[in-house]
């Protein structure tokens, strides 16, 4: 096989695009002359500006398809992308029926997927790839690229950009960022709790991401930049940051992408197939502190943590900053 035009299907979600990156970096040393077109939601495409195994980018306008009148705009977004593009492979990231219908877009064309794609998605597969219900978003990715020969030699790497500085005062000192919020259900710290972290962090505190969530008032050791930054910005703050403590959300994998000074929050969520995918990060989940990935951390329990368990993952952070 040796594909001159790889199209990788993958629009959304932003840990999701960010697991991707590994799996991408192998089909560009496999294939290192062929042009590699990433279609992605126009809101992660910030994340892939400047990735040197990625010819070009596809903008998928999720925007434009919502409404009663979505579903006929995409389908005359899609019958144009022939026009377009000519791919001789294609490899769906994402399993689902908007990406297989896009897959299909190009007929003729052998298009690669997982055995877990859903909506129906598996129907335009020509070749599918089977992944277990056990591996991490990662390594089932990873798979999905090796079926077509791309083998990732060395540790999985994530090529993303530097970021931007926001526009915002920040310690002088070494400082924790704190990713509190996330919008999947039961896994958001508490306002109690963040302001638990901040009391016991010993250090400065930067509060990043989205959330409606209002803090009348914080100890003085804590920056509130929350719904302040940009996903670039968010990048740059977390490759600053002394120690990273996220609930389990996109920007924990962006942590992880760029630090292994991660500590990422659990709850219901089984850290060894959506954690963080780092060696020498934290998990913390059922009240318990584990090293990423390890097994035992599938096997605790769905704790969210309340104010007293949050000084204790401040007080974690402070141990490992010491380490």
């Amino acid at each position: 096989m040796n594909p001159k035009h790889l199209l990788v299907l993958k629009p959304s979600s932003l840990g999701d695009v960010v697991h991707t990156l590994p799996a991408v970096s192998a089909l560009r040393a496999k294939f290192p002359a062929a042009r590699i077109t990433w279609m992605v939601s126009d809101e992660w495409a910030p994340l892939l500006g400047g990735n040197p195994d990625i010819s070009d980018l596809l903008i998928f306008p999720r925007r434009d398809f919502r409404g009663a009148l979505g579903p006929a705009r995409f389908l005359r977004w899609r019958s144009s992308l022939p026009g377009k593009l000519s791919p001789d492979l294609i490899l769906d990231f994402q399993g689902l029926l908007r990406t297989g219908l896009t897959a299909a877009a190009f007929r003729g064309t052998p298009v690669y997927g997982m055995s877990d794609a859903r909506e129906g998605a598996r129907f335009f597969q020509t070749q599918t790839v089977r992944v277990t219900p056990e591996m991490h978003a990662v390594e089932r990715y990873l798979a999905l690229a090796a079926a077509v020969g791309a083998t990732l030699q060395g540790a999985p790497g994530f090529r993303l950009p530097e970021g931007t500085p926001p526009d915002a005062v920040l310690p002088t000192s070494s400082w924790v960022l704190l990713h509190p919020f996330s919008r999947g259900r039961g896994k958001s710290l508490s306002a109690e709790a963040v302001l638990a972290f901040c009391r016991e962090a010993g250090m400065p505190v930067v509060i990043a991401g989205r959330s409606d969530v209002a803090f009348p008032s914080l100890p003085a050791n804590a920056l509130n930049l929350l719904n302040k930054t940009s996903l670039v910005e968010l990048i740059w703050l977390l490759r600053r940051a002394a120690f990273v403590v996220s609930v389990d959300s996109g920007p924990m994998h962006l942590a992880a992408g760029v630090t292994d000074k991660v500590l990422g929050i659990h709850t219901w969520s089984d850290p060894c197939k959506v954690g963080p995918y780092r060696a020498g990060a934290t998990v913390w989940k059922g009240r318990e502190f584990f090293p990423a990935l390890d097994p035992a951390a599938s096997k605790a329990g769905k704790d969210l943590p309340d104010a007293q368990d949050a000084a204790t993952i401040a007080s974690r952070v402070r141990e490992l900053l010491e380490v």
